[in-house]
């Protein structure tokens, strides 16, 4: 696990600079809240290869146990890297980099995203989602299509899906459209 802060640059030895910026795809946690969603999040950046950066404040200590049940025994095989808040996760990436914001909420629809290589799909809290301030700084937003989705007043629907359950649908279809597997 690496651990990043605002003040270190992407030319400092402690952070792996192929890890931060030549990968074909990363997951970004914004300020994550629920251990087990984070474990299950761990546990499918595990299976596809794909890179975990996790934003903080975290809403649990990487010692949760839940966290850990979660993960199960997949966390050796997860790349993680913990920055210090968002000015310092945002800092950290490469000029080019695109982040991807991922809402439930004015997006692009999934099935008609261009994924590139590089792309940084960052999901937020589970609890309020991505701040407006984070979603001005993503290159795009993308949404998925939930054609039993509830009203603008969060009545006669689903509101949303679970975070672990968005990441992993994302996730696929990035990598698939990227022909990473």
């Amino acid at each position: 696990m690496k651990k990043a802060s605002s003040n270190q640059s992407i030319s400092n030895q402690s952070l792996d600079q192929q890890s931060l910026i030549q990968k074909p795809l990363r997951v970004a946690l914004f300020e994550p809240r629920i251990p087990p969603n984070t474990g299950n999040i761990a546990r499918t950046c595990a299976a596809f290869g794909l890179p975990l950066d996790l934003i903080e404040p975290l809403g649990f200590s990487l010692e949760d146990r839940y966290l850990k049940r979660a993960g199960l025994d997949y966390w050796p095989h997860v790349d993680i890297t913990i920055h210090k808040d968002v000015d310092a996760f945002f800092e950290s990436l490469a000029q080019s980099s695109r982040v991807i914001g991922c809402s439930r909420r004015g997006g692009v629809p999934l099935q008609e995203m261009q994924f590139q290589r590089g792309d940084i799909l960052l999901f937020g809290r589970e609890d309020t989602g991505l701040s407006e301030a984070t979603r001005s700084r993503c290159t795009q937003i993308t949404t998925i299509s939930m054609p039993c989705s509830a009203g603008e007043d969060g009545q006669g629907g689903v509101r949303s899906l679970n975070l672990s359950v968005a990441c992993a649908i994302v996730s696929h279809q990035a990598g698939s459209q990227l022909q990473l597997w």
